[in-house]
């Protein structure tokens, strides 16, 4: 039986590796980040992104990459509830 967890917005299996796009991410979680990087949270909606790993949840997780003000490599990883995501 299929995980409900690993599936896309239409109901489609995703598994890590595929290629999903972002299509909503709840208001609650993106004000769930620090003020400054919000903006860059609510960026990845309408991006696509390879779904790297699956977390204790069993959900499938992208993982967002930036540079900060000073140069430095900053990253999140970012668990996708069904409804957030459509595979490509």
């Amino acid at each position: 039986m299929q995980d409900p967890k690993m599936t896309d917005c239409k109901g489609q299996a995703v598994a890590v590796g595929d290629i999903v796009r972002i299509v909503s991410l709840s208001k609650q979680f993106i004000k769930s980040f620090p003020v400054d990087e919000r903006i860059l949270i609510e960026s990845m909606v309408g991006n696509f992104f390879k779904l790297i790993d699956v977390d204790e949840y069993g959900q499938p997780c992208v993982i967002k990459e930036w540079h900060d003000e000073h140069g430095m490599l900053q990253t999140h990883v970012i668990a996708l509830d069904p409804e957030d995501m459509e595979k490509i």
